[in-house]
């Protein structure tokens, strides 16, 4: 398999009603496993392994490689895995 970019599905601010929060304080909703790109492994490919488009995640800063032995995904974000990715990942 190749490199794998964990990325964030993150709550977006509803104009009027959600202040501007910086993206590293957004909640994140869901993690999602990508492929890496073919042109730039250090950025996800269009897709994440369930199928969504990476184009408005944001990149986590937990990359898989770095923690060898441990889960894909970061530990405390344990409970807003995507179950899809997460299938993809255990095939």
């Amino acid at each position: 398999m190749s490199a794998i970019i964990v990325v964030h599905e993150v709550d977006r601010p509803v104009p009027g009603l959600s202040p501007a929060r910086p993206a590293a304080e957004r909640p994140v909703r869901r993690v999602h496993a990508a492929p890496a790109d073919a042109g730039d492994p250090s950025s996800p490919g269009p897709r994440t392994f369930c199928g969504k488009d990476t184009f408005a995640m944001e990149v986590a800063v937990w990359k898989p490689a770095e923690h060898p032995g441990s889960t894909w995904y970061p530990p405390e974000y344990a409970d807003r895995v995507c179950d899809a990715c997460a299938l993809a990942m255990e095939n």
